[in-house]
């Protein structure tokens, strides 16, 4: 097993819901507990086909923790684990069945360009931030 100093979430960089993602954990992770990476990137191409995922594929959230890969509802709900305040609690969401938490997981990430919009290009985050994200 891999070990990593750092727990990193990829993420499909041009989606405005994903970049919203992202700035949220951001904002409740005041010990920068997280690195981030989009799909699109080097590191986040090599992780998904490391992983044996789909490199063209942007649709699921991917948590990578110590050699491990956690997508779609499962990657969110392990993430709520490492924020501040009480997200960790939405963690208890781990009992429902996967098949039922990815369906409606599949549902929003199906939608998210028609409801929350799209960028051009990938977001790029601040001087401040930009320790945080791996290419």
């Amino acid at each position: 097993m891999e070990t990593q100093e750092h727990p990193v979430i990829l993420f499909d960089g041009v989606c405005n819901l994903c970049n919203a993602a992202v700035q949220f954990v951001i904002a409740r992770d005041p010990k920068q507990h997280f690195r981030f990476a989009s799909l699109q990137s080097s590191y986040g191409q090599a992780i998904a086909q490391k992983a044996g995922l789909s490199t063209t594929d942007l649709s699921s959230f991917i948590l990578y923790e110590n050699g491990e890969v956690f997508t779609r509802s499962t990657g969110a709900l392990k993430t709520t684990k490492g924020l501040s305040g009480g997200w960790p609690l939405l963690y208890a969401l781990i009992i429902v069945p996967t098949f039922i938490r990815d369906a409606v997981y599949n549902f929003i990430a199906k939608n998210r360009y028609r409801w929350f919009g799209k960028k051009e290009s990938c977001w790029v985050p601040t001087p401040a931030l930009k320790a945080l994200f791996l290419d």
